[in-house]
């Protein structure tokens, strides 16, 4: 049986909460069961984001948790960036307690972590609301983050990962409220050379009703992919546009010449100088962001 630290322990699981009565206790104890089983000292950290279902009365008869309230909803990111700050683990482990994780390979998944810095559980299929719409829309994402972070990325949202705190300290600020708190951190890693893992999962239908809104929330991990990228390799958004706004320019041109007997038109001036525009800024966000970039943000070799 493993023991508790006073001031510090191997993992801490940070748990958000918001309204999932019914199934807390289940997943709760299967946690603490994996977890008991395994060599590592740990601790449970719950944190209700506002819960006006039953499940703040729920969590308050269950044992061995450090429970910590929001008196409002303030977002799945919110609970867990609170939840992290209080953490005293050397490892801190974010899952869900809908039933979709397989939540008693905890051990195995902090396991995994041998020589990276963040294990991500990387989900072999999607078993979520909106399917048909999720599915192409989180493709596109991850996609469009792995070129951005020039970084083959298994999953960049999943739900269950584990990763060293002292690293995630340093950015947990920088969490949105939202969904997309998993891919600001994914992107915070990635962005200051810091490694990451992926250990494949299996995932479930989730009990209770997803808080999930395909649309707007999709919308949300696009903008934070993007806006994550230009906070650290703002040239991977700025050159691709500008480059592509000056092949424009020169098939524009080349069309100018050959049907305008070598008259250049206005719109291909302007597209070229929207070109050098957006090139030039690029440059000058590159040099902001080395400019500025803390050093204790840089990995040791």
């Amino acid at each position: 049986m493993t023991t508790y630290a006073p001031d510090e322990c191997d993992v801490s699981v940070v748990l958000p909460i918001y309204n999932e009565k019914g199934h807390l206790r289940t997943e709760i104890d299967r946690i603490r069961a994996a977890l008991a089983a395994s060599r590592y000292s740990f601790e449970l950290i719950v944190v209700d984001d506002g819960s006006n279902d039953g499940s703040e009365a729920e969590l308050s008869r269950i044992d061995g948790i450090t429970l910590i309230t929001h008196r409002r909803n303030q977002g799945s990111g919110a609970a867990r960036r609170t939840g992290t700050t209080a953490a005293r683990g050397r490892v801190v482990v974010w899952t869900d307690v809908d039933m979709t994780y397989p939540n008693d390979l905890i051990p195995e998944l902090v396991d995994a972590m041998e020589g990276v810095d963040h294990v991500v559980g990387w989900r072999q299929t999607e078993e979520g609301t909106h399917k048909l719409l999720r599915t192409p829309a989180k493709w596109v994402i991850r996609k469009l983050a792995s070129f951005l972070s020039e970084t083959d990325i298994k999953d960049l949202n999943s739900g269950l990962r584990a990763f060293r705190r002292d690293v995630a300290m340093q950015y947990v600020h920088e969490l949105p409220k939202g969904f997309s708190c998993v891919t600001t951190l994914t992107m915070s890693f990635l962005g200051n050379g810091y490694s990451i893992g992926f250990f494949p999962i299996r995932y479930f239908p989730r009990a209770g009703r997803s808080k999930f809104h395909w649309l707007r929330d999709t919308r949300r991990y696009i903008l934070q992919v993007i806006r994550m990228t230009l906070s650290y390799n703002p040239l991977k958004v700025f050159l691709p546009v500008g480059l592509g706004l000056l092949v424009v320019g020169l098939v524009k041109l080349g069309f100018d010449w050959a049907e305008r007997d070598f008259r250049l038109a206005a719109n291909t001036l302007l597209i070229f100088f929207a070109a050098l525009q957006v090139i030039t800024v690029g440059l000058l966000a590159d040099l902001v962001v080395r400019a500025t970039k803390s050093p204790n943000s840089v990995p040791p070799a």
